[in-house]
């Protein structure tokens, strides 16, 4: 798993454990995480068009 698959991952089981047990700042955390993992994932993403390369390290 890559980091912002934890991110998002941590952030999913944050938002939950917040809901199950009504502590909005928990929730909100969550949000957080998450958004931070799919920051990541859309600069990660904007690298690669720049630089040329898809996943896996493959020409365009």
């Amino acid at each position: 798993m890559t980091d912002k698959n934890i991110d998002k991952a941590k952030g999913r089981v944050k938002e939950a454990a917040g809901a199950l047990t009504g502590d909005r700042r928990l929730k909100n955390e969550g949000r957080v995480e998450q958004a931070k993992g799919s920051a990541k994932k859309a600069v990660d993403k904007a690298v690669d068009t720049v630089t040329g390369r898809k996943r896996n390290n493959k020409q365009i």
